[in-house]
């Protein structure tokens, strides 16, 4: 049977593609963004302890009472504005990736235009292709400092009267960038301008590393809160990316999309899993291991940063999340330039032959972008690994120099 025509243009997902090349090659993967270490014991100890306390049934659709509390609290006390009731405004879905299409396909209509950044989550597109929406898209490109920025006058063309929502990530993946608060503003005014919905993934939201760029809720803005769909996870924040525990933050009229959708999507997502993260978010171990985790990462950005650069990489600026975007265009110069690898041209044909000779794996960023050329010269590492990873990562990617 063929792949339908809606989904028959994304192909496989460039994560299952890069692991399993790098399974094959037994190559360090830098590729695909989950840890190489296990999330803390506490988290593990309520999880089993959820378990034998019979938690093993269908949860509500919506959520386990306790973990909806626990989103509400943490979004307001984070800046968000206040959620006096969690129980309609707060849907549990199975992880962001979830999230995603159940607002989308509850809240977009065919024919819609929604906003899409590139580079993007690759599931983006597939989302609004599945509600039968049209993208239209905007570029970040780095600026002189590195920082990836939108281009303003190319952000307000992007509005018109067929646009429903914008799509936005921040903290931004893949290229790490945290949008400052002049940048919701922009984005805030002009959503409040065109009466248009932001549907805003935050799944690295409590990984930040500047105090002088804290990640900020658009919700929280004046005239956002009855207009934004927020959307996060647990896993990335307490490394437990295989739980698939996620949400949406929403005001009633559209919570009530999303869970049109997510009733028929997955109905209900891991019932022990939902309380050992109500407990992540509600106790003071979690707030400790947060804080030990946000030091790791930190330390972590510039070990890789470092390697990186000694290999040849431009590496680009990360405020938030696990990732590292570099400009590979000098290493990419440097290897078309030898005997036999001029076939290496840009990022695909880059990341390939790293996974298989330098056995390391990292992602071709033009799978996020739809306009591929501005994507063909970088390179997106993943430094959510043990050091002693990213110190054998970084001693098989010297070969570059040699």
């Amino acid at each position: 049977m063929p792949v339908s025509s809606t989904l028959a243009p994304f192909g496989t997902s460039i994560f299952a593609e890069m692991t399993g090349l790098a399974m094959r090659h037994q190559a360090i993967n830098l590729s695909q963004g989950f840890p190489d270490f296990d999330g803390p014991d506490f988290l593990k100890v309520a999880a089993v302890a959820a378990i034998r306390a019979g938690h093993n049934q269908y949860a509500r659709s919506f959520g386990v009472p306790a973990l909806n509390a626990a989103i509400a609290r943490d979004f307001t006390t984070t800046g968000g504005y206040t959620i006096t009731d969690p129980d309609t405004h707060i849907t549990i879905t199975s992880g962001c990736t979830e999230a995603l299409p159940a607002t989308i396909l509850g809240l977009i209509n065919p024919g819609d235009e929604v906003i899409l950044i590139e580079p993007f989550y690759d599931s983006y597109p597939a989302c609004i292709a599945l509600a039968r929406a049209t993208p239209r898209v905007l570029t970040l490109r780095p600026d002189k400092s590195g920082t990836f920025a939108l281009d303003p006058a190319e952000l307000e063309a992007a509005f018109n009267t067929r646009t429903r929502a914008i799509l936005l990530n921040t903290p931004h993946n893949p290229t790490g960038k945290v949008f400052s608060q002049a940048e919701l503003s922009h984005i805030s005014s002009l959503c409040i301008k065109h009466n248009v919905l932001c549907i805003v993934d935050e799944v690295y939201e409590k990984l930040v590393y500047s105090p002088a760029l804290p990640h900020l809720h658009i919700a929280s803005f004046p005239g956002m809160a009855e207009r934004t769909i927020t959307l996060s996870s647990l896993g990335k924040s307490f490394s437990v990316t295989g739980w698939k525990i996620g949400w949406a933050i929403a005001p009633p009229h559209l919570t009530a999309g999303v869970r049109a959708a997510h009733q028929f999507l997955t109905f209900a997502t891991s019932t022990p899993m939902q309380h050992a993260a109500a407990h992540a978010l509600a106790s003071p171990d979690g707030a400790a291991y947060l804080k030990s985790l946000i030091a790791q990462y930190a330390a972590s950005r510039d070990q890789l940063a470092a390697a990186l650069t000694h290999a040849g990489f431009i590496p680009h600026r990360t405020d938030g999340t696990y990732f590292i975007m570099a400009d590979a265009s000098p290493v990419i110069s440097r290897l078309a330039a030898r005997p036999g690898l001029g076939h290496i041209q840009d990022d695909i044909t880059l990341c390939r032959w790293m996974t298989e000779h330098l056995k390391v794996a990292a992602i071709p960023p033009t799978a996020f972008y739809i306009n591929k050329a501005h994507g063909r010269h970088f390179v997106r590492f993943a430094f959510c690994k043990k050091p002693e990873t990213l110190a054998a990562a970084a001693e098989r990617l010297n070969m570059l120099c040699s």
